[in-house]
């Protein structure tokens, strides 16, 4: 037998999952999933993991709901380990109970692990506390749905409590909720507002009061999911709100590195409140080539895979005692001190060329040094081992592909901006799109200035271009981009 997590995955935002649930998640062999569910937390997973996505509208869906305790315990009988994700907290509506029934009439083993609800998080994110000195001492939290009998709530007694209100899933029922707070006597001046998606980019908070929420809400087109909040805290959020001040706020950012580091450049984008779609364009990977370092006088590396990859190849460090290193970019640098090596040199300027003159520094005339690169650089080793009076001989160890991909216009329908850190991404984009044109309402962002040739030489404009050539200069622009917009 295997064993079951039931993990709650927070509203929405990556970062409000718990680090309990993280573990399980990188633990799992089996990820049982619903629609609810950040997909950048699912990056989170093993290479190998199986996903299934098991997602519904609401929790009305007993048929669905049955599916899910039938999947989670036959992978358990497989003996795997199995997380069950759920957004917000598997207790608070989210039908986990069932699921631990089911596991226990198997007799699977489980764990529950608590996610952040939506009843506090989401009005925290738009700008309304659920309690406040003075306003409110209470909060309450309610199911917007009937039960499956077609039962309501009390709301003769609802009515009289002083606290703030919030349901959950209570849209289709908005005013059901609205009429009968007023007819047991709810002034009808109340503050209402409705959270749309909240936590996420998407995030859209609507306002208005018990009497005239119903009319706006239809008017503005209010979607689920979305909770609604009822009290006077709602008129903090004026001076509350923070979330969709954030300069990434509704912006979507296409990320097109390799998938590891679109990874890691989407949390970024994320903590700056946007939504990153990963689309890796380029795939790296390592060349079948032995490592021939025998006489070089100084190894250099313009790149962080170029440093991962000579260190997986390399098979005693010790032969690297009197050599001298050196980097291009602090990430490359950082990359290094992984394996406990400090670069004797840095350039200044992020430029192969610059780094191959800094060597001079620490070799001599006929000396062999050893460029470690891709098989696409543009690392010019015979030009400069003529024009130096060295021997730079370029280490092609790593490969950088093209990831062309056919359903490039559903991943851009809704991109405000895309990112390219190296011309060969700009190269598999265009050659995704195919016939088809770029659309220019989507801005550019580059890297550096190689980059950026490349995109105009395809007749492409660029809105953004880092100062510094890192994935962090490059956020940098963005963000001072959209904050002075």
């Amino acid at each position: 037998m295997g064993k079951v997590y039931i993990v709650g995955a927070g509203p929405g935002d990556l970062e409000l999952l718990t680090l309990k649930g993280k573990r399980c998640i990188e633990e799992a062999h089996c990820i049982v999933y619903d629609r609810l569910v950040n997909p950048q937390i699912l990056s989170l997973a093993q290479k190998n993991c199986e996903l299934i996505y098991l997602g519904k509208g609401n929790t009305e869906g007993g048929v669905i709901q049955d599916e899910i305790n039938r999947i989670i315990v036959e992978k358990a009988r497989e003996g795997k380990i199995v997380t069950r994700l759920k957004g917000g907290d598997p207790f608070v509506f989210g039908r986990g109970g069932e699921e631990i029934l089911a596991l226990n009439e198997a007799k699977i083993e489980f764990e529950v692990v608590p996610g952040i609800t939506s009843s506090i998080s989401v009005p925290s994110y738009s700008g309304i506390p659920v309690t406040h000195r003075n306003i409110a001492r209470s909060f309450h939290v309610f199911t917007g749905h009937t039960s499956k009998e077609g039962t309501w709530h009390n709301f003769d007694a609802i009515a009289k409590l002083e606290g703030t209100l919030v349901f959950l899933m209570g849209i289709k029922n908005l005013d059901l909720i609205a009429s009968d707070l007023i007819k047991y006597g709810k002034s009808s001046t109340t503050p209402v507002a409705i959270i749309e998606k909240g936590s996420t980019n998407k995030q859209r908070v609507v306002v208005g009061t018990l009497e005239t929420i119903t009319v706006i809400a239809k008017e503005q087109k209010v979607v689920p999911p979305a909770i609604i909040i009822i009290g006077e805290v709602v008129n903090l959020r004026s001076e509350f709100n923070w979330f969709e001040k954030l300069p990434l706020f509704g912006k979507n950012v296409l990320v097109t590195r390799d998938y590891k580091k679109s990874v890691e450049f989407a949390y970024e984008v994320e903590k700056l409140g946007g939504k990153a779609t990963v689309l890796p364009l380029i795939n790296i990977e390592s060349l079948d080539i032995k490592l021939d370092i025998k006489g070089a006088k100084a190894i250099l590396f313009n790149s962080q895979n170029g440093v991962k990859t000579f260190f997986e190849k390399l098979e005693d460090v010790r032969i690297l005692g009197d050599k001298k290193i050196g980097v291009v970019g602090i990430k490359t640098y950082e990359e290094l001190l992984k394996y406990k090596i400090k670069p004797d040199f840095l350039p200044e300027k992020y430029l192969g060329e610059r780094l191959a003159e800094e060597s001079l520094n620490f070799t001599k005339d006929g000396d062999k040094i050893l460029f470690i690169t891709s098989d696409i650089s543009t690392i010019k080793a015979e030009e400069w081992s003529e024009k130096w009076n060295r021997k730079f001989i370029a280490a092609r160890i790593f490969k950088t592909e093209k990831v062309i991909t056919a359903d490039i216009d559903d991943k851009i329908k809704e991109v405000d901006l895309i990112t390219f850190l190296s011309s060969s991404a700009v190269d598999a984009y265009m050659e995704s799109l195919g016939d088809k044109k770029h659309n220019s309402n989507i801005k550019i962002a580059s890297i550096g200035k190689m980059t950026t040739k490349s995109i105009k030489s395809y007749g492409l404009d660029v809105e953004i271009e880092a100062k510094v050539s890192t994935a962090q200069g490059l956020l940098a622009e963005i963000k001072n981009y959209y904050i002075n917009l």
